[in-house]
């Protein structure tokens, strides 16, 4: 089953994503701007960590592919699914290879929204950023999200503390701006 976009689909990750999963995760680039870190990944911690992951069904993980050239750029994820509060935490992270500027990570969030909210019967979705992460910002904002808090100095890069963004949505709001985005 895969889950459709108006750009992209996402679907469950395989292994042959994983040489793309393994470049986002060792990409410094890439690093510097989302929330989570580790350390550099191999090809066999690649392998170990996905045969854990496959079976989580308390954090899911989508593969991003483009429709067009069916080509992966990413992933989205909802962890930490609380049933009984439905509720789950949310990040995305595209590969350098994503064309930029396109709408696709636009696309990728509000595909992974509709099926959290209107399949998974989420009420809420939680969400962060580096303060500095304007682009991260700005998708957010478009797709509804809400700034709700400020973790001060709580994320480490580059040598230098920086703050971190506290974000959310609720269901009743991704109805009102999957109306306005048609």
């Amino acid at each position: 089953m895969s889950i459709e976009g108006k750009k992209i689909y996402l679907r469950a990750m395989e292994l042959e994503d994983m040489d793309c999963y393994r470049e986002m995760i060792n990409d410094s680039s890439i690093a510097r701007n989302v929330l989570g870190w580790s350390f550099p990944v191999s090809k066999q911690e690649q392998l170990k960590w996905y045969e854990k992951a496959v079976m989580d069904k308390k954090n899911l993980r989508f593969t991003i592919v483009l429709k067009e050239s069916n080509e992966v750029v990413g992933m989205v994820t909802l962890s930490e699914i609380d049933w009984q509060n439905r509720r789950a935490s949310h990040g995305i992270k595209l590969s350098s290879n994503c064309p930029k500027r396109q709408g696709i990570a636009t696309d990728a969030v509000m595909t992974l929204m509709k099926y959290a909210f209107e399949e998974m019967n989420l009420n809420r979705l939680d969400g962060g950023r580096i303060a500095y992460n304007t682009a991260s910002q700005k998708l957010y904002e478009k797709c509804g999200w809400h700034a709700e808090g400020l973790k001060k100095k709580a994320l480490y890069r580059n040598g230098e503390y920086h703050d971190q963004v506290i974000t959310g949505i609720l269901k009743e709001e991704y109805l009102i701006i999957k109306e306005k985005m048609g």
